[in-house]
């Protein structure tokens, strides 16, 4: 009799299918999580009053709050919202090549917004750049399809 896991047996004792998840939902997984994550932190900041102070002088961080910083900020969250379905539907070597590409680029913009800012913002930095990394390792070793080769 094959061995299973407990996390495989069912209530009932029968075993559950462990269902394997491909990397392309792995990968877009991950950049959803990242952004809710990254919207939650951004909401949380309106409960400072230091933040609220500053947004309300038409200032986000050093930026004047306008239609170009807005324009800007909407473009910096389109592009990974958009890497939720463009994980699901470009070609492998694209797909590869975004995923680890943009992944670094953002991490690299969430570690220096994060220097010197409050505990749960670097918190959720944090969160953010591990599901970054996460994204960089599945994109990275996505897996060969040796019957393909010639």
């Amino acid at each position: 009799m094959e061995s299973t896991s407990p996390d495989a047996q069912a209530t009932d004792g029968a075993t559950l299918n462990p269902a394997p998840v491909g990397v392309r939902i792995k990968i877009s997984g991950l950049w959803a999580t990242m952004l809710f994550v990254f919207a939650y932190v951004d909401l949380f900041s309106l409960y400072r009053p230091d933040f609220r102070a500053s947004l309300e002088a038409g200032k986000v961080f050093k930026f004047d709050v306008g239609q170009g910083f807005l324009l800007g900020t909407t473009t910096y969250i389109l592009i990974p919202s958009l890497m939720i379905f463009a994980t699901l539907v470009l070609g492998p070597r694209l797909n590869r090549v975004l995923n680890i590409s943009l992944s670094l680029l953002y991490a690299l913009t969430i570690v220096g917004s994060a220097i010197g800012e409050w505990s749960y913002f670097v918190a959720g930095s944090a969160v953010e750049t591990a599901a970054l990394a996460a994204v960089v390792y599945y994109a990275w070793t996505w897996p060969r399809d040796d019957s393909l080769q010639t």
